[in-house]
């Protein structure tokens, strides 16, 4: 029987890996593209800040096309690209977007009224899972990846490059989700079983960004963290 058609939505970081990696070893699904949002202006992922090229070198190392989307910061542009390229893939027979999320409640709630209402299925390979049982699982997966992103008041500049070791994973502050759940950390994958080849990578260096973000309250806080700067 033909395997139905799906999108992958990929960060490039272990979560997204782990998904795919279960989803090939499932063979449920064909995955026709690997869908990642962009920055228009640095053409730099939205999720990770990972330059095109070097997700391109990623795909490519899958053996999956990379389908980006190029987002910029007028009101609703990620909205109405999305909905185009829901629309394109719907047009080649899929039916089901796969996303590498765990446990967040609201983030699969969000996904499914996007998603649901056009006839697109929102598929969750390793959802509910404890941050220990994933992070267990993917130390245990073969899978590599590097740190290249970090929160400045939760880990600092000397985490970034940094392999995901059980040694690195058993050191982290009492305060910091094992997983980054919480933004603590970010991630990308650049060997194991799910590539033909391992993604070549240089961390240039590592640079500090602010955000100042807006609560609820007024109030006005500032989040700073620790950037590589990737080629």
């Amino acid at each position: 029987m033909q395997k139905p058609k799906a999108v992958f939505n990929w960060s490039g970081g272990k979560d997204s890996a782990l998904a795919l990696q279960k989803v090939f070893q499932e063979n449920k699904f064909e995955v026709i593209a690997l869908l990642t949002t962009f920055n228009e202006a640095d053409e730099s992922s939205s999720a990770h800040s990972v330059p095109l090229t070097l997700m391109e070198k990623q795909a490519e190392a899958i053996g999956i096309e990379l389908y980006p989307i190029f987002i910029n910061k007028s009101p609703g542009d990620y909205e109405h690209k999305m909905l185009q390229a829901v629309e394109y893939f719907k047009r080649k027979g899929v039916k089901h977007f796969i996303f590498g999320d765990l446990y967040l409640d609201e983030i699969r709630t969000y996904r499914e009224s996007k998603l649901n209402p056009h006839g697109i299925e929102v598929v969750e390979p390793i959802w509910g899972n404890s941050p220990e049982e994933t992070i267990q699982r993917f130390l245990n997966s073969g899978l590599k990846a590097k740190i290249i992103t970090t929160q400045a008041d939760k880990l600092d500049e000397s985490y970034i490059g940094q392999d995901l070791t059980p040694e690195l994973i058993n050191n982290l502050p009492i305060d910091v989700d094992v997983c980054g759940e919480n933004g603590e950390y970010h991630t990308f994958v650049y060997a194991g079983n799910i590539f033909k080849n391992e993604v070549e990578l240089e961390i240039e260096k590592a640079y500090k960004l602010s955000f100042d973000i807006k609560l609820d309250t007024g109030e006005v806080k500032t989040y700073e963290y620790w950037q590589a700067k990737l080629s």
